[in-house]
């Protein structure tokens, strides 16, 4: 039996918010972003996890980073203009085609798109878990605030490597030679 807030594989959505090309030089600590939500997309796609992608005006902004874009081989990818990604129909609508109630997210900026986001989610039901090393934004105090304001709404606050192996169980997981790897 295991605890209702743990991490599970069968249950999760991993959602990738807008890490774009455009933010690369102006997002605080980009390289930490890029590199921790690289190790989550590649554990999601060992266990199994359904992978959303955001992209936040891609005319504009450009698309998602290069440094993700094999990992994000088999991911749904949406555009949208709304700063929450539940403001999209489209990605609604993969939410709960997913038929998962947690959902693990990570990007930018935190304190808009990504906090909306998680607000959005907890209204529809879903349990959102942020992966706080896999987040920023260009004013390190905007991040700041944000993860608070979210940890006091409800928000799940996590780790990249706290998630993956909250998601492994044990080491006598099928994939935990390859997530070992990966978080070393």
């Amino acid at each position: 039996m295991r605890h209702e807030q743990l991490l599970s594989a069968e249950r999760c959505v991993l959602l990738v918010v807008d890490i774009q090309e455009a933010f690369v030089k102006a997002i605080d600590e980009m390289d930490r972003v890029v590199e921790r939500s690289k190790v989550m997309i590649e554990a999601a796609n060992l266990l199994g996890l359904p992978v959303i992608v955001s992209q936040q005006y891609p005319k504009g902004l450009g698309q998602t980073v290069d440094a993700l874009k094999d990992s994000l081989a088999g991911a749904l990818v949406y555009d949208k203009v709304a700063f929450s990604c539940c403001g999209d129909s489209a990605i609604c609508d993969a939410m709960a085609e997913s038929r998962r109630d947690q959902v693990l997210i990570m990007g930018i900026e935190t304190h808009v798109c990504v906090a909306q986001t998680a607000f959005d989610l907890m209204a529809m039901g879903k349990q959102p878990y942020l992966a706080v090393d896999a987040v920023s934004s260009r004013k390190p105090r905007d991040g700041k605030v944000a993860l608070k304001r979210m940890r006091s709404g409800g928000v799940v606050m996590t780790t990249v490597e706290a998630a993956i192996l909250e998601m492994t169980g044990s080491s006598k997981h099928e994939s935990f030679r390859e997530i070992s790897k990966l978080i070393k």
